[in-house]
């Protein structure tokens, strides 16, 4: 009987993780093949493998103006956006981590910071468009100062989390040595950070490249300001039954990000003072 039940168990778990892998994989397949047939194709069946290599929608895409804007915004914003977070979410969180160690009053203001992740952006989104076109700040850089807000108590709380757990017998011993603070930080601290860093750099850069809201209320005045999920989306409202070319858009779109996911991915997994010590 206990045979028996495992079997069953043991089925039932496979049956799940074969229709979970089927809603991964299904539709990546479908997001794969359909640029590479023409609308024709599509029409007469959505899942069929395309006939022949059809290279005419990413020519289409490829030719527009419009495409390289967005392309080139997305990159701007995105990369803005992670280098800013780079120098200011980690240096911000090591004085806020140790200072609450040394004063526990500050753990108010930790709380405030974290208050901030429970509010809904559609809460905040008409202030902050409101208050974006006064400053006049309807742009791709005020764009990348609102992501930077929108990110800090997110990322402050993983990095504080972090720090937390990170020993203060090194920072003891460089001041001892007669490092500064600052220096502490830079040659100590954030190499060890490393992990973390990484970790919020992918979150922050996928977010970022993939986000659709804050454009859509920043920067869809004008074309020139669109990102890809802007030129995506008045792309597929202009031609509403062509799939072939909208995903054409999104294969081109996910390639960069997913490059950077590759490149960045290795140092999630690392341990917390792997290479601090050398014998």
């Amino acid at each position: 009987m206990r045979k028996k039940h495992r079997k069953s168990f043991s089925l039932m778990i496979y049956t799940l993780l074969i229709i979970g892998a089927l809603f991964i994989i299904l539709p990546m397949y479908i997001t794969i093949i359909t640029p590479f047939k023409t609308m024709k194709e599509n029409s007469l069946s959505f899942f069929s493998f395309p006939t022949s290599l059809y290279l005419g929608n990413f020519h289409t895409i490829l030719t527009s103006p419009q495409y390289y804007a967005a392309f080139f915004n997305t990159v701007y914003v995105t990369t803005g956006t992670l280098v800013l977070s780079f120098i200011i979410h980690p240096m911000m969180s090591y004085a806020l981590s140790r200072s609450i160690q040394q004063k526990p009053r500050y753990t108010y203001l930790y709380y405030f910071l974290l208050a901030g992740i429970f509010i809904p952006f559609q809460v905040k989104m008409m202030p902050l468009v409101i208050l974006m076109s006064r400053i006049n700040m309807m742009n791709t850089t005020g764009l990348i100062c609102l992501a930077i807000g929108g990110s800090t108590c997110e990322s402050v709380f993983l990095y504080v989390s972090y720090l937390n757990a990170i020993p203060q017998d090194m920072e003891e011993a460089a001041y001892i040595d007669g490092a500064s603070t600052n220096k502490t930080y830079r040659l100590i601290i954030l190499p060890l950070m490393k992990p973390i860093v990484a970790t919020v750099l992918i979150k922050n850069g996928l977010w970022m490249w993939n986000d659709f809201m804050m454009p859509l209320i920043i920067l869809n005045r004008t074309w020139k300001n669109w990102t890809l999920t802007l030129f995506q989306y008045n792309f597929q409202t202009q031609y509403t039954t062509d799939y072939s070319l909208s995903f054409a858009t999104f294969v081109m779109s996910m390639l960069p990000i997913m490059i950077f996911y590759v490149i960045l991915q290795k140092h999630i997994i690392g341990g917390l003072t792997h290479g601090a010590i050398k014998d």
